[in-house]
């Protein structure tokens, strides 16, 4: 049976940094706890938890709060799918388990967190409704990060969306479109990734010397396909002279596809597309979407590191942003010259 003095002796680390680094205590390097654990699972080592927890006073498990009444996408979701499913796998390399936290009428998410007594929780895909039960959450101390929304006291993990609006504007412009609507998801007070890619559209067009008109703005009241096609039908009835779209996510963007096939619009040399999300089935669509793949890897990697080290009382961040890469694809047409592959 392999024991931390038997992983001190391979890692050249002593038996309390290794057992820190096993525990998730101490103020640790993620390099070192990352060696460690790596050297853990090579060697075979299994921890005791039954003495782990009392010597530890953890239980290393981890809440994962995951609803979806409103997408409908349950574990089928492009980014939060992709979220849950690295975070699982980099919080087992700790040596943690996770479990599904759940509320009802007699229960909040805070109580039922306490009742599993979880070391931490990782808010992946929340309801709005229960904002002041995750702020309630932090404000008891309880380790928290968020991959979706900006809960204030909780660790945010979210895309550069101001980037992502602006990106796909001026991706449109350079293709020479310049009456350029904007279908954007629920503006909502924490969820900003619909409001904030407003803003990178709005500023894009600002810059290059586009007015803004707000009849080319239109809000959906729902992230589905359904929403996004009555969005659409608004948008363009008060604006039939636009060439180009920018979709705040692909299940919108899904939307306007049957939209444009009903009404006999040809996609994209009568209306341009470029979404957000990189669903799976957006590159199978046809025309295929151009959109941008968000990095739910990285952002799930850091969610578990900064979890970890919140576990562990190390200070972390407010706020990490993370990049997101335009797949292009041929959903949008060039207003400027030749398209061959439209020929």
């Amino acid at each position: 049976m392999v024991t931390i003095y038997d992983l001190a002796k391979e890692t050249g680390f002593s038996a309390p940094t290794v057992s820190k680094a096993l525990n998730g205590t101490g103020h640790l390097s993620a390099k070192t706890r990352d060696k460690i654990l790596e050297v853990a699972r090579k060697m075979g080592y299994e921890p005791n938890l039954s003495a782990r927890t009392l010597s530890t006073k953890k239980s290393h498990l981890i809440g994962v709060v995951y609803d979806d009444p409103k997408m409908k996408r349950g574990f089928d979701h492009p980014l939060f799918s992709v979220i849950l499913n690295r975070f699982r796998e980099q919080v087992e390399r700790a040596f943690y388990d996770i479990i599904f936290l759940s509320h009802h009428s007699t229960m909040t998410y805070t109580a039922h967190a306490a009742y599993r007594t979880v070391d931490g929780v990782a808010i992946i895909n929340p309801e709005l409704e229960h904002y002041d039960d995750f702020k309630n959450m932090a404000s008891q101390g309880m380790p928290c990060v968020s991959t979706n929304d900006i809960i204030p006291g909780v660790c945010t993990l979210i895309s550069k969306n101001e980037e992502i609006g602006y990106k796909a504007t001026e991706y449109l412009i350079e293709n020479g479109h310049k009456r350029i609507g904007y279908l954007s998801g629920p503006w909502l007070e924490y969820s900003r990734a619909a409001v904030e890619r407003e803003e990178g559209y709005m500023r894009c067009l600002k810059d290059h010397g586009i007015g803004i008109d707000k009849d080319l703005v239109e809000e959906c009241k729902y992230w589905h396909m359904d929403s996004g096609y009555e969005g659409f039908s608004r948008l363009y009835k008060r604006a039939p002279d636009i060439t180009a779209v920018f979709v705040c996510a692909d299940l919108l963007a899904m939307g306007v596809y049957k939209y444009a096939e009903q009404k006999n619009l040809s996609i994209p040399q009568q209306i341009s597309i470029v979404s957000v999300d990189d669903d799976r089935v957006s590159s199978y669509l046809k025309p295929s979407l151009s959109t941008f793949r968000q990095d739910g890897e990285g952002i799930a990697d850091m969610a578990a590191e900064m979890l970890m080290n919140q576990i562990a009382g190390v200070p972390v961040p407010p706020i990490v942003r993370f990049d997101a890469s335009l797949m292009k694809r041929n959903s949008v047409f060039n207003l400027n010259g030749k398209n061959e592959e439209f020929l």
